[in-house]
């Protein structure tokens, strides 16, 4: 079984057994007339050689993780946990470049809390630090273009690949982040994957926020007061259950609405931007999935 149906047929099962997550697709907005999937050109570093924004874009994702974490980062004005991170690094591409392999082999947390504008004994430098260090061995001298070049035209193997070679892209039976690294080379044009439309969406804590605040995920009372009231949920059953309950919903709305998984994340993630979504609590686990 290949890693995107490793992922299909988990959520799947889990969202059929589910104890305290349940899906109702009629409750699921209409999303017309919203845009497709494109990063960001002002908080994303995109405008750099196509070698570098490759690197840049492995290096984001590599730390693309933390929202447990997030509230007590310290933000841009105006910015989310993500893209504090996303924007603090392209400003380091643009005027340093990114982190040679060599660099990142080296990294420690005094070195990211510089760079994202943190303290230095914040609980995410160290893992980030951690895993682009990570990054910088799986790399060893490859570039990120080469990386891709690999996958030889699969985003399945290009996540398979980061999954199997990194421990904090090893989000076994969601694969997360290797399956959005994969797209974020794709939306910066920098690989070509004929398999694209088969990635499931990303699973995280925002798009499950969406469909739970839309009405398609409801939880257990006792789970839905837990997370109302801010309290950290940690890594296990119920958790898990919100993600792969949101990846199965996702599934089986996609088709619905004609558009492929990953890109009803991307409309889904940014429905999560608008206030009405930010009044509302969402779930928050210290993991580093993600």
């Amino acid at each position: 079984m290949g890693l995107l149906d490793e992922v299909r047929e988990s959520c799947r099962e889990i969202a059929e057994s589910a104890r305290s997550v349940s899906i109702d697709l009629d409750a699921a907005r209409p999303l017309d007339g919203a845009p497709p999937p494109e990063l960001d050109p002002e908080r994303h570093y995109l405008d750099g050689p196509p070698g570098d924004v490759a690197a840049y874009l492995l290096q984001l994702d590599a730390i693309n993780f933390g929202s447990g974490w997030f509230p007590t980062l310290r933000k841009r004005p105006g910015c989310s946990g993500y893209f504090t991170v996303a924007w603090s690094l392209a400003d380091r591409a643009r005027t340093e470049g990114p982190w040679s392999n060599a660099e990142l082999r080296g990294l420690g947390a005094g070195d990211l809390a510089a760079v994202l504008g943190q303290e230095p004994g914040h609980p995410l430098m160290d893992l980030y630090a951690e895993a682009l260090r990570d990054l910088g061995h799986f790399l060893g001298e490859r570039s990120a273009l080469d990386v891709a070049a690999e996958a030889d035209g699969s985003a399945e193997q290009l996540a398979t690949a980061l999954a199997r070679g990194m421990p904090f892209f090893d989000d076994r039976g969601f694969y997360k982040r290797a399956q959005i690294a994969a797209s974020d080379l794709a939306l910066a044009g920098l690989a070509e994957f004929g398999d694209l439309d088969r990635l499931t969406i990303f699973a995280d804590n925002l798009v499950p926020h969406v469909l739970r605040v839309d009405g398609v995920l409801s939880y257990d009372p006792g789970l839905a007061a837990r997370i109302d009231s801010g309290e950290l949920i940690p890594p296990g059953r119920e958790e898990i259950e919100i993600r792969a309950c949101a990846v199965h919903a996702c599934e089986l709305l996609a088709p619905r609405l004609g558009v492929p998984p990953r890109t009803l994340d991307n409309w889904l993630w940014n429905r999560g931007q608008q206030p009405r979504y930010k009044a509302v609590p969402r779930h928050r686990t210290r993991t580093t999935a993600y």
